[in-house]
């Protein structure tokens, strides 16, 4: 939830700053985070495992290819 709640608000905040600019209001008009973070929390939990076993796969392979 903390990881899907950082990604979601730095990537809300790169996005409003490239369409926006750092207005006054910038903080407000982040209005995106509010769908974001959810989404990224059900995306995260959903595609944890498949990309854990995948991250394990493409380490094994490195390990090996190195050794």
């Amino acid at each position: 939830m903390i990881m899907a709640a950082v990604l979601s608000f730095l990537m809300t905040g790169w996005v409003t700053w490239l369409a926006l600019g750092l207005t006054p209001d910038f903080l407000t008009r982040m209005i995106a985070f509010r769908t974001a973070w959810p989404a990224a929390a059900v995306i995260s939990f959903v595609t944890a495992p498949a990309i854990l076993r995948l991250s394990i796969r493409l380490s094994d392979a490195l390990t090996r290819q190195s050794a």
